[in-house]
């Protein structure tokens, strides 16, 4: 589909398997939703060897460089790192939007980096909601046909005006992207990617082109959704700062994961110390 990543939405291109991964995965609907320990939680998300390299010869970049990672029902993890530290790449081979050099990449029992396009194109769809530092709404549309548009992809969405309820913007269904701020745009770009109910949640750069007050009303929209359904939320930024609302964080350097802590409380985005 023009504008987002689920891809086209010709349903019957990956026929469901029989033990289909990403149909069984609903995200669990409750208020109280929080993972359970890593040791005790079988990871939703297995990354093993996780290599990915542009280019070749002398000319060749490793983004990324034999990265493990588990990444686990209901987690809030913030993936933090310099530029070039290879956060974007992990993020897009998480998704499916790209596939590695080497290693592997899997939804429970679906291997991204060994599926074919038509399995890779029905998790973006039905599993992933992305959410990006520009909005890519479409302007011709309200806010609530914005987010209704990706009902008709997947089987069983949530009614965009809840979706737009979750992240406060009940009283803005009716206007057009020009009518709205761009705290607002983003809230709308959020809806947009949890109205299909996904089991993964990711964000790059969320609250890159925001100011301080509408950030923290983006970060309080992404906690909510978090919490509320369960979803696995992974956020990729710049600003250590967003790392304090995490249950994870993650540090990337040069294409590795150079450290990772828990943080012994997530700290809501109201109480961040900018």
């Amino acid at each position: 589909m023009p504008g987002t990543p689920e891809g086209p939405s010709n349903r019957s291109a990956c026929p469901l398997p029989r033990n289909d991964p990403i149909a069984r995965l609903r995200p669990v609907k409750s208020e109280t939703v929080r993972p359970d320990p890593p040791e005790n939680a079988k990871p939703l998300i297995q990354v093993r060897g996780l290599t990915k390299i542009y280019g070749s010869g002398p000319a060749a970049v490793s983004a990324l460089d034999g990265v493990d990672l588990d990444l686990y029902p209901g987690e809030f993890v913030v993936l933090l790192g310099p530029s070039g530290s290879g956060k974007t790449t992990l993020l897009n081979q998480l998704g499916g939007l790209d596939v590695p050099t080497r290693g592997s990449v899997r939804f429970r029992d679906l291997d991204l980096a060994a599926a074919s396009d038509a399995e890779r194109t029905r998790y973006r769809r039905e599993a992933v909601g992305f959410v990006f530092q520009f909005y890519n709404l479409m302007p011709s549309l309200t806010a609530l046909e914005n987010v209704a548009l990706i009902t008709e992809l997947v089987p069983d969405p949530m009614d965009p005006r809840e979706a737009l309820r979750m992240v406060q913007l009940g009283a803005r269904l009716h206007h057009f992207p020009a009518q709205l701020s761009g705290g607002e745009q983003q809230r709308v770009a959020i809806a947009r990617a949890i109205v299909k109910r996904p089991a993964v949640l990711l964000c790059d750069e969320p609250t890159g082109a925001l100011d301080v007050r509408t950030g923290v009303a983006v970060l309080e929209a992404i906690e909510r959704v978090n919490r509320q359904l369960g979803t696995l939320t992974v956020v990729i930024t710049h600003n250590a700062v967003i790392a304090d609302m995490a249950d994870r964080v993650i540090h990337l350097m040069d294409g590795r994961i150079h450290h990772q802590r828990r943080n012994p409380r997530r700290v809501p985005p109201a109480e961040l110390q900018w």
